[in-house]
């Protein structure tokens, strides 16, 4: 089993930054990619970022290119999702998630990821 952690989340202005950490334990080893997705009230969660353990490739949601950055520190079984230049419609509950044995081709779709943390809520004002 592989346990997620968020941390990070909060409130803030529009055009602001926040960092969201993901602590991975447990059989963290075991995982190859990680992602994160977002859930606002009354929608369907969605993919923002994801990174693979190896080599650090990363892809991103068409909304978030260019604003936010996903990183992790191998030592630290930590992943980051750096969120710049906030908007109001970033406003979610953001989740981590991780993908166990060999890393995917189609690393945006939910069904790829084996694990997910609770979530941490951003709340971005106008």
């Amino acid at each position: 089993q592989v346990q997620l952690v968020e941390s990070g989340g909060g409130l803030v202005q529009a055009g602001g930054s926040l960092r969201l950490s993901c602590a991975a334990s447990g059989r963290a080893f075991s995982t190859s990619l990680m992602g994160w997705f977002r859930q606002a009230p009354g929608k369907e969660r969605e993919f923002v970022a994801a990174v693979t353990w190896s080599y650090g490739s990363t892809s991103y949601a068409n909304s978030v290119l260019g604003r936010f950055t996903i990183s992790r520190d191998n030592a630290k079984n930590t992943v980051y999702l750096q969120m710049n230049s906030l908007k109001p419609e970033d406003t979610a509950v953001y989740y981590c998630a991780a993908r166990r044995g060999l890393s995917s081709a189609t690393p945006a779709k939910r069904y790829e990821y084996d694990y997910w943390g609770q979530g941490t809520q951003v709340t971005v004002s106008s």
